[in-house]
């Protein structure tokens, strides 16, 4: 079997509105908006793509037209303090502060105009034990 792409599609209460945080936050552009549906992409790189679609619309089956809940939509970035302060310049809602982890990451978290929350990334070294366990595993940092 080929799989040719595989990329989240959020159902949004308002379309426009998620196309506009999406485009602003991480600066994807629009590569297709039917009104109902708009499939983001980041510059350059056609493998990174979103899908944003209505949720009342018929092609999301009932029972399934809800706010999107108990996902997390990481994004890896090359500069998350950039994302982040222009994040605080918009006013955007910081529902985790920034901040580095032992597992490699530097980030912080927001949540989307429909809550779904939306992990802003950059890869960092491992510290503590963890760049113990990468050193003697051959682990990716």
């Amino acid at each position: 079997m080929t799989i040719n792409s595989i990329f989240p599609v959020v159902p949004a209460a308002d379309v426009a509105r998620s196309r506009d945080f999406y485009t602003g936050l991480l600066e994807l552009a629009v590569v297709f908006d039917s009104g109902w549906y708009v499939q983001l992409q980041a510059p350059g790189a056609e493998s990174v793509q979103l899908g944003l679609v209505e949720r009342g619309h018929h092609t999301v089956p009932e029972g399934f037209r809800a706010a999107p809940a108990g996902v997390l939509v990481s994004v890896e970035v090359e500069d998350v303090d950039r994302v982040h302060d222009a994040a605080v310049a918009a006013e955007l809602p910081i529902v985790l502060p920034l901040r580095d982890e032992d597992f490699g990451q530097r980030h912080f978290m927001t949540t989307d105009p429909d809550g779904l929350l939306v992990d802003v990334i950059t890869v960092i070294p491992y510290t503590g034990h963890l760049a113990e366990s990468a050193a003697v595993s051959g682990g990716p940092r």
